[in-house]
């Protein structure tokens, strides 16, 4: 007896049962009998054409319509539902055929459910991909509103920070110059020095906090000029000395090639760039370490290379030291000194030079072995810079002009023109 005889011979007994059978294994719907009789018709179709695919357009209304949960107990996934309904098949053949016919329907039977089990589970993986990948989205939007309602309260807090600052700050001048007539002890001194010390210090985290504002929301703009890598490197090498010789640290700026050569860029955000590297390297490198300047000259880039002998970062960190906020210190070190080993600080630093090599069209990184205070394996900063020519602006490279363009040399008396 052909196989499509005996499936037509389970057909009704199929029907009937299966929807009171099987409606233990799912959140059974009204229209669950029609779609068991679609599917036994396409089953039909599908043992008759030898085409499996006849099944596909029934499961995908299956996967859509189950619900998805990784919860076992609470799951009703489509590969159990396709397992039970070959369980009710193959005890229906049983019941209803003789052995050897029953062997023969479900042996014929078993490709199509194969197809169907295979066919499930891809649906099932792309309806999960697609819910995963929804949350995920929603997370990101989530993350993009804090990280914006974060950078609003920064540009805020700075704004209306920096006004009581500039009075505090004006008044101890006024205060100091009234003061200057009359021999202060030593006590009196102090605190003035305090007052000074502390407004430099809250000046210096309130301007941050606005190039942080700038930076997130791309207002950050470059004052192009000429600019010569190695003149800013011993700018900051005379500026750190009475920094490096506290901390009994040595310093060391190679001249490299390349760093002698004219180049356009922010002279005065390079050079925050630069500090705010060293500084990093200083306040992470233990006293008497040492930290070194070099680079080389690439096909239009510069690249600077700062290596210190400090504690290192772990490799999960060397990205996140870029963010705002990202490496905070010890807590108990937070002071007015920004170089103290491992002091706290804002962690604004390294996401500022980040986002002014970026604004010239550079890029920023950083290298190290891990992070170990015992054997301080170190860091090394790579900051890359394109080599510019000209300044971008037309009117700036028109003025400057005279310096990108050598004049052409005029030919001596007497000398035969070519």
């Amino acid at each position: 007896m052909q196989e499509l005889e005996l499936l037509r011979q389970i057909r009704q007994p199929w029907v009937q049962r299966s929807p009171q059978t099987l409606a233990r294994a799912v959140n059974i719907r009204e229209d669950l009998r029609n779609q068991l009789e679609q599917f036994f018709d396409r089953m039909e179709v599908s043992l008759e054409t030898g085409t499996y695919s006849w099944m596909d357009p029934i499961l995908s209304a299956w996967a859509e319509a189950l619900p998805q949960s990784e919860s076992p107990e609470m799951s009703s996934s489509l590969v159990d539902f396709i397992g039970d309904l070959l369980l009710f098949t193959v005890r229906v053949c049983e019941e209803t055929l003789k052995p050897e016919y029953s062997v023969a329907i479900t042996s014929g039977l078993l490709p199509i459910f194969l197809y169907c089990f295979r066919r499930a589970f891809e649906m099932e993986m792309e309806i999960r991909i697609r819910a995963i990948s929804e949350q995920l989205q929603q997370v990101q939007q989530t993350l993009e509103k804090l990280d914006q309602s974060k950078s609003d309260f920064i540009a805020v807090a700075a704004h209306e920070l920096k006004t009581p600052l500039t009075l505090v700050d004006g008044y101890a001048a006024m205060l100091r110059d009234a003061l200057s007539t009359r021999n202060l002890s030593p006590y009196e001194i102090d605190l003035l020095n305090g007052i000074h010390n502390g407004t430099r210090r809250l000046k210096t985290i309130i301007d941050d906090m606005i190039d942080v504002s700038l930076i997130d929301n791309n207002l950050l703009s470059l004052n192009f000029q000429p600019v010569w890598i190695n003149r800013i490197l011993h700018v900051l090498e005379n500026e750190l000395q009475g920094v490096i010789k506290e901390r009994q640290q040595t310093l060391t700026i190679q001249d490299f090639p390349g760093s002698g050569e004219m180049t356009f860029g922010d002279p005065e955000r390079l050079l925050q760039v630069f500090r705010n590297v060293l500084t990093n390297a200083i306040k992470y490198t233990p006293d008497g370490g040492s930290i070194s300047v070099d680079g080389r000259k690439l096909p239009g880039f510069i690249e600077v290379i700062i290596k210190d002998t400090g504690i290192g970062i772990d490799p999960e960190d060397q990205l996140l030291i870029f963010d705002k906020f990202a490496r905070l210190g010890k807590t108990d070190l937070h002071s007015s000194s920004k170089t103290k080993f491992k002091g706290g600080g804002p962690g604004l630093g390294l996401h500022i030079a980040k986002g002014i090599v970026e604004a010239h069209g550079g890029a920023i990184w950083v290298e190290s072995p891990g992070f170990d205070e015992k054997t301080c394996p170190g860091s090394t900063f790579h900051i890359l810079l394109p080599l510019m020519t000209q300044p971008p602006d037309e009117k700036m490279a028109r003025l400057l002009a005279p310096l990108t363009h050598k004049p052409a040399k005029k030919p001596l008396l007497g000398s035969r023109q070519p």
